[in-house]
C-alpha cells in the first residue's frame, strides 16, 4: 500500500522478502527513492530493523509508490537517483503522444477526427484506494465514441515528474486531497499543463462526465424550410452564377441550408444560400409561387432542371448517460 499523510509524507507499507531493511538505508521503490527515517510495525511502533516476511510501514520516501512497485536497497542517493531517474523516463517514452498544448479546452478541439475520442488523464490522490476508485469510474463512464484513458494514477502529492509524464501524453493531472510543489506548478505553468484540485470525487466525476459529454459529436436537428426549382441560370462576371427559380413550397430564406438534386442524385450536401434576390433587391426570404435569384456559397455547379431543398440545421448538445 501507499498513502500521502498529511503529517508524515509519502508512507509506503511493504513486505521484505529477503535480507534486512534497516533505518537510514536508501530504498528505491517504482519511480520514488529516499533515505529510510522511520520503520513502523502494525502496532504504530518504531523499529530499527525488519527481516523477511515482516510488513512495516516506511517513511522517507520522496513521493508515495504504487501497489507492486518492486522495492530494494541500493548503495548509494546517486545510484537510487539514476535508477528512478530511469524509470520515470520509461513511463514517460510509454505514453507519449503528441505534444502541444495540454488543457481540456485546447484537447476537446483536436478530438473531433478520430473515431473513439480519448480523454488522457493523470491521477494523483491522497491515497492508492482513492485514485484506484476514481480511476475505475473514468473509465467506466465512456461509450463507444469517448473514452478516458488512465495514464498514470498514483498516491503522493504532484511533482515535476507527474508534470513531465501529463506533458508528454498530452494528459491535464486530477489532484484529489493533494496538491503540487512550488516546482510542479512552475513547470505546469511552462509547459501548459492543467492542474484541477478536488476534495470530493463527485465533484470530479461530474467534472470528467461534463468533460466528455463535450467531447461528443453534438446531433444534427434538420428542420424543413421549402422547396424550389431552378428555371434558368444566369452567368454573371464578377459575381459568378446566378440559379433563377421558383419556390414551389414553403419559403427560402438567405442563409439556409440547401441540398441541390439533380436527376434524383445530391449534388450539394450542405450548402449554402448565402445570395437571395427578388428581381434587384436583396431579400430574406421568398415565399412559395414567387420567383427569385438564388447564389450558393462555395457551389457554381448550378444546372437548369436542379432541385433545392432549403432547411435549417440545428445542432443538440449531447449527454454521457
Amino acid at each position: 500500500e501507499a498513502k500521502l499523510d498529511k503529517g508524515r509524507g509519502p508512507v509506503g507499507t511493504v513486505l521484505v522478502k529477503r535480507g534486512t531493511l534497516k533505518r537510514g538505508d536508501i530504498v528505491v521503490a517504482g519511480g520514488s527513492w529516499g533515505k529510510v527515517r522511520a520503520l513502523l510495525n502494525e502496532r504504530n511502533e518504531q523499529l530499527t530493523e525488519a527481516g523477511p516476511s515482516v510488513p512495516v510501514e516506511i517513511l522517507g520516501l520522496d513521493e508515495a509508490p504504487s501497489p507492486g512497485d518492486v522495492f530494494a536497497v541500493v548503495d548509494s542517493e546517486a545510484r537510487a537517483r539514476e535508477l528512478t531517474e530511469y524509470r520515470q523516463r520509461v513511463k514517460r517514452e510509454k505514453a507519449q503522444v503528441s505534444g502541444g498544448s495540454v488543457s481540456l479546452v485546447d484537447m476537446m478541439a483536436k478530438l473531433g477526427s478520430k473515431k473513439i475520442s480519448e480523454l488522457p488523464v493523470v491521477i494523483k490522490s491522497d491515497v492508492q484506494g482513492s485514485g484506484e476508485a476514481i480511476a475505475a469510474s473514468l473509465e467506466k463512464m465512456g461509450n463507444d465514441e469517448v473514452r478516458a484513458r488512465i495514464v498514470y494514477s498514483g498516491a503522493g502529492g504532484i511533482t515535476e515528474s507527474d508534470v513531465n509524464l501529463a506533458k508528454s501524453a498530452g494528459a491535464p493531472i486530477l489532484g484529489f486531497n493533494v496538491r503540487a510543489s512550488k516546482q510542479a506548478r512552475d513547470l505546469a505553468e511552462r509547459e501548459g499543463v492543467e492542474i484541477r484540485y478536488y476534495s470530493i470525487i463527485y465533484d470530479l466525476l461530474d467534472d470528467m462526465k461534463g468533460v466528455l459529454s463535450g467531447m461528443l459529436a453534438p446531433l444534427q436537428r434538420e428542420t424543413f424550410l421549402g422547396n424550389a426549382a431552378v428555371l434558368q441560370v444566369f452567368d454573371i462576371s464578377k459575381i459568378g452564377k446566378i440559379a433563377g427559380c421558383r419556390v414551389t413550397e414553403g419559403v427560402v430564406r438567405k442563409g439556409a441550408r440547401v441540398r441541390i438534386i439533380r436527376e434524383d442524385v445530391v449534388v450539394l450536401e450542405l450548402g449554402v444560400l448565402n445570395t437571395l434576390k427578388r428581381f434587384k433587391d436583396e431579400v430574406n426570404e421568398v415565399p412559395s409561387g414567387q420567383e427569385c435569384g438564388m447564389q450558393f456559397q462555395g457551389f457554381q455547379d448550378i444546372k437548369e432542371g436542379d432541385y433545392i431543398e432549403c432547411f435549417t440545421v440545428e445542432e443538440i448538445k449531447r449527454t454521457l448517460d
